[in-house]
């Protein structure tokens, strides 16, 4: 098996950068169900903008299935 060079390097960056995202999603569900039962201020902006990045997401993913004609 031949090494490939840097592959390691990206890797452990994507590594990273998935466990990031992961975290916040994990952060995100957390302040909307504190968020429901009356947490703080800064708490319910956090709820607010994962709820909206939510709806993002999925209007942008029926935008691109709706063109495609396959049921």
């Amino acid at each position: 098996m031949r090494r490939v060079p840097g592959t390691a390097w990206g890797n452990r960056m994507l590594l990273i950068v998935l466990s990031g995202v992961l975290v916040l999603a994990v952060g995100g569900c957390v302040c909307v169900v504190r968020a429901a039962r009356g947490g703080p201020r800064w708490v319910r902006g956090v709820a607010k903008a994962t709820l909206l990045a939510g709806e993002l997401l999925r209007s942008g993913d029926s935008r691109g299935r709706s063109g495609s004609g396959d049921d």
